[in-house]
């Protein structure tokens, strides 16, 4: 039984150099693309381009929409809170005073 031979550098350059040439010349050998063929994916990337930056637009518009909407929302619960907080009377010391020496009476009263 023969035993491995490993392939000399020059073998190997000349594997490499007949690799190289076989694949230019199955390149060569490709028919060029019709031109007919390329206008038609041309137009059907631009096709798609247009729709997706309309997709694009629609969902910003959304997106401002929602914020501004946002926005509103949040002024108006923040005029709603300052007219609540408007609206409520504030109780002076002796006023607050006086409710809790009740509240402590009528604690004092159930026992």
């Amino acid at each position: 039984m023969a035993s491995y031979k490993a392939p000399a550098f020059q073998d190997r350059l000349a594997s490499a150099t007949a690799a190289k040439q076989k694949a230019l010349a199955q390149l060569r050998a490709k028919p060029p693309i019709d031109e007919a063929v390329l206008a038609e994916r041309r137009q059907k990337a631009e096709a798609r381009a247009a729709k997706l930056e309309a997709r694009q637009a629609d969902k910003r518009a959304a997106k401002e929409e929602a914020a501004k909407l946002a926005a509103a929302r949040a002024e108006a619960t923040q005029a709603s809170a300052a007219e609540a907080a408007n609206t409520r009377p504030s109780m002076t010391e002796a006023e607050r005073k006086a409710a809790r020496d009740a509240r402590y009476a009528a604690r004092k009263a159930r026992k």
